[in-house]
């Protein structure tokens, strides 16, 4: 009795998280416009029958079961008919249809939307769904669309022979050239459009899916004679629509080859949907076999292929190629609302005949109707929940397998495949029950005892047990790991790295085979307490107690190539490495209270769920170049006496803000753009870069991003600067003033979105985390600028941000600058200023924001009023009206005082973090105040 208690307690969780996942629509279509929404035949929604064939569409099982879940939709009676179901729609839509698009699209994570299937006149854009949906919608470019619209374009310019002009045969090979140039850039424009995470392809529609492969000039020639004798003749009359079985062939094959090649020089493969199987009446059915790309599939098997819908009634001949290419996916769409019950519950179980559930992706194939989502996710989940039940019930699957399979069909094969970055939410995570019927207690699935590497162990001590508190569940992502070594199956070696409290890059360097052993088991590196309070130098804090353990945990979604050119007799044969960012955890895998990295993801956390605000922030680089010198010593007559006594120099002095001089053109210019060029190969797009104010000073701006993730970008953008440099006999430094004059700052630019909130209820937010933010600037300069020498940047009237605690729209003389909107949306961006290259930005960031959620939790009301002038060009009066009373510390033992006085700030954070830092700075500082000024100086410039 008590194991079928558990069983049926076990199920009801399956279904709940069937019922409940987020799905990740990985195809669907635009929403009709209003007009055309209430005008245009719902009738269609269930069948692709047109015209005559329609009439005969309500007879279908599909149509029936649509019409009994729409009464419910529509709050109607059972016995509502068809007239009364179109009535009721219309009215929604006249009244609230907001209403009723948010109902139907609930639970969608994100859509994946090819906006190729009707015109833009008739339809929504495919960023006007991001309001329903839980992230942002992205692009499926369908390849066919861009043909036609090029070839169009091509007519209305007059290169595009028509008629009597058909006979030109030079005429026709230019055009065809010109076509094919111009296609091959738009997919170029697409592979760099972040916008655009896949492609997509209807040649099953056109000539079929048996596309032709051969050699590059054979393709070329095929395609000519097929664009003179099958396209141009009857093009204008067809609308430009490509229906010619050379061009259609050549159209794919040249999308294959340049994602194959953006694969090879980025790493990164956007996936080819195909349509297959299930169509209208214009579909050649046999063609449609996914078979048929199997020649296809075999010459590319770097590009990830998406078969559609499905491949209805092809779906065994899908799953084979999906199980049996690496490259192949099977898309479970379309059939639902097209297909029975019966009818769905087969297909369902037709691909999971051996097709692994890791390769198979979900999708409504939404179109039109706000309902045909609505339905197709409404019936998948039944289909899907029915046949997973089953097999749990016949013991094929446990609870954990169906439980993990339902979130990977529904929601992390799609996030990996197309390099979505979305977290699965929190809530989702199924449990089971312990033996212990009456505690009810739940415990996670999937547990494996795990093991650890030992930091400061012996060799032989490496891959120990772990503490013997039993079976945890495995930390990692595997599917994103395994996605990344697919894309970079040469790297070697890995660098699991986190910063220390100081800011200082610790790391430790594993062999491919034993990081990817650890992550398989579930393990973590282990390391001793005591190295969370020693300085820059390995020397020990008042807080560093070696007796226990603390445990680092990659997070294998940050795997990122290392730059991988150094300087020195090994470049040639430099391995292939790649970095990975860590958090620190306890033994039961707990976020340490004292890992800024955890603590900052709990801090965003918590502002998205409690508030519905979600932030991004982009950092600013800025960087000086030096090169090395010779130091003077005492014997050295040769020197000239005048000449300071330094270890550096910067790499240019003819220099200034925005300029290139022919200098810099020499000096910096190679450096900069191979930096940029390093970058972006290593997945890293910058927004731009120029020089800086100072001498050898250069500036990278980096994308706004997920705070976590900005900052461990940030950090792996930073390394790959410094060993770029290192490489040309350089030394790149964040150190904030190297030299007198110009400093070195690392502003943060913060903004707060939100898809739920209206624009006043985003702003009043806004303003409450700001003025917790202000309030408490003082302390957190403790932790933004670091470093007794980042209070000699940080002065009035130098456009560093003032010294006066103040905040002003587009005003670079306060510390916290309100930049202006957000991309048109609802939010503001601001730049805090008062921050340097010496902080820890997990730490630096983290107490922003954990103090603007405090703010944000309590209401807080910004007194303070936009300052619109530099606050030292007011009178006390001026500044005493716009809330202007409080001053910046002006030096680091100001600064950390500040911070330990804030007991308010320190109850916002971590238990015990205040205390903790505040002890390492001062032993910190007490060390660097015992060096000479020259020595202190390269010792932070050779450290930051």
């Amino acid at each position: 009795m008590e194991a079928n208690t558990e069983q049926t307690s076990a199920l009801d969780e399956l279904k709940h998280l069937i019922r409940t996942c987020p799905v990740i629509d990985n195809h669907a279509h635009n929403i009709l416009r209003p007009h055309q929404l209430k005008a245009a035949n719902l009738l269609t929604i269930t069948t692709e029958a047109s015209g005559d064939a329609l009439e005969d569409a309500p007879k279908s099982l599909a149509h029936l079961r649509a019409v009994r879940q729409l009464r419910k939709l529509y709050g109607l009676p059972q016995d509502a008919d068809w007239a009364a179901i179109v009535g009721k729609r219309v009215e929604l839509l006249e009244r609230d249809p907001d209403a009723l698009m948010k109902k139907c699209f609930e639970g969608t994570q994100t859509i994946l939307i090819d906006d190729g299937l009707d015109s833009g006149a008739n339809i929504e854009r495919w960023s006007w769904h991001d309001k329903y949906t839980l992230s942002p919608c992205k692009r499926i470019v369908r390849i066919e669309t861009v043909a036609a619209d090029i070839l169009s374009a091509l007519h209305q310019q007059g290169k595009l022979p028509v008629g009597v002009a058909i006979a030109d045969e030079e005429a026709c090979s230019l055009a065809w050239v010109t076509f094919i140039s111009e296609y091959e850039h738009a997919i170029l424009d697409a592979l760099d459009d972040e916008a655009v995470v896949g492609f997509k392809s209807v040649v099953c529609y056109r000539t079929g899916l048996d596309v032709q492969i051969g050699r590059d000039i054979e393709v070329t020639e095929d395609g000519l004679r097929s664009f003179i004798r099958d396209y141009l003749p009857d093009c204008v009359a067809r609308n430009f629509r490509v229906e010619a079985k050379h061009v259609n062939d050549a159209l794919v094959i040249s999308v294959c080859k340049l994602i194959a090649a953006d694969q090879r020089q980025r790493g990164i493969s956007k996936p080819l949907q195909f349509h297959t199987g299930l169509g209208d009446n214009d579909i050649s059915l046999l063609d449609s076999n996914p078979a048929c790309l199997q020649p296809l599939i075999k010459h590319f098997p770097t590009v990830p292929i998406v078969l559609l819908h499905s491949s209805y009634p092809y779906t065994r001949e899908a799953g084979y190629l999906a199980t049996v290419y690496k490259n192949v996916y099977l898309d479970i769409g379309e059939v639902f609302p097209m297909v029975s019950r019966d009818g769905q519950e087969k297909i369902v179980r037709q691909a999971l005949e051996i097709t692994p559930t890791s390769k198979i992706l979900w999708s409504t194939d939404g179109h039109h109707f706000p309902e045909t989502y609505w339905l197709a996710n409404v019936q998948g989940r039944e289909a899907l929940e029915k046949v997973l039940c089953e097999y749990v019930e016949r013991e094929d699957l446990s609870v954990p397998q169906a439980g993990q399979a339902t979130k990977d069909i529904l929601f992390s094969n799609s996030n990996s495949l197309y390099n979505l970055g979305l977290k699965l939410g929190e809530g989702q995570e199924l449990a089971t029950r312990t033996k212990d019927a009456s505690t009810e207690t739940p415990k996670t699935p999937q547990t494996q005892v795990y093991s650890s590497l030992e930091i400061n162990a012996a060799p032989s001590d490496v891959c120990a047990s772990g503490n013997g508190n039993g079976a945890v569940a495995s930390p990692y992502d595997g599917p994103a790991m395994d996605v990344f070594f697919t894309r970079h199956s040469d790297v070697q070696f890995i660098i699991v790295q986190w910063l220390d409290f100081l800011g200082t890059l610790r790391s430790r360097w594993l062999p491919i085979n034993s990081f990817r052993g650890m992550i398989k088991a579930g393990s973590r590196i282990g390391m001793t307490k005591g190295n969370l309070g020693t300085l820059q130098n390995d020397h020990v804090s008042p807080v560093c107690d070696p007796v226990g353990q603390v445990m680092v945990e990659p997070d294998v979604t940050s795997l990122r190539l290392m730059h991988n050119q150094v300087a020195g007799a090994f470049e040639k044969s430099s391995p292939r490495t790649a970095t990975v960012m860590a958090r620190l955890v306890d033994e039961d895998g707990k976020p340490l209270q004292l890992c800024p990295r955890a603590q900052l993801q709990k801090y965003v956390d918590a502002l998205e769920h409690e508030s519905q605000i979600h932030l991004l922030v982009g950092f600013e680089i800025e960087v000086i170049f030096l090169r090395r010198r010779p130091r003077r010593t005492s014997s050295d007559t040769s020197a000239n006496p005048q000449e300071p006594d330094d270890v550096f120099e910067p790499l240019d002095t003819n220099h200034a803000w925005g300029t290139l001089t022919d200098e810099q053109l020499i000096n910096a210019y190679p450096l900069v753009t191979t930096i940029a060029t390093a970058l972006t190969n290593m997945g890293i797009e910058l927004q731009t870069f120029h020089s800086e104010s100072g001498a050898g000073q250069y500036e990278f701006v980096l994308p706004p991003l997920p705070p976590v993730q900005a900052v461990d970008v940030l950090v792996q953008a930073r390394q790959c600067i410094q060993q770029v440099a290192a490489a040309h006999q350089l030394r790149a430094t964040y150190h904030p003033m190297p030299f007198p004059g110009i400093g070195t700052a690392a502003h943060a630019h913060i903004s707060l979105n939100s898809r739920t909130l209206e624009t006043d209820e985003l702003e009043c937010l806004e303003q409450s985390f700001m003025a917790r933010v202000l309030e408490h600037l003082p302390g957190l300069c403790a932790l933004t600028m670091p470093e007794a020498v980042s209070y000699g940047r940080v002065i009035d009237d130098s456009w560093t941000g003032g010294t006066w605690v103040a905040w002003g729209t587009q005003n670079r003389e306060v510390p916290l600058r309100r930049v202006g909107g957000v991309g048109g949306g609802k939010g503001s961006r601001w730049e805090l200023r008062c921050l340097d290259g010496m902080a820890n930005m997990y730490l630096a960031l983290g107490a922003i924001v954990g103090a603007g959620l405090a703010g944000v939790r309590s209401g807080a009301v910004m007194t303070m009023k936009d300052c619109g002038a530099n606050p030292t060009k007011l009178s006390a009066l001026q500044k005493h009206e716009l809330g202007i009373t409080q001053r910046l510390p002006t030096s680091i033992e100001q600064a950390v005082e500040a911070l330990e006085q804030d007991l308010t700030l320190a109850q916002a954070l971590a238990p015990g973090l205040v205390h903790h830092y505040v002890s390492i700075k001062r032993a910190e500082q007490e060390m660097l105040d015992g060096m000479p000024e020259l020595e202190r100086r390269v010792f932070l410039i050779e450290r930051y």
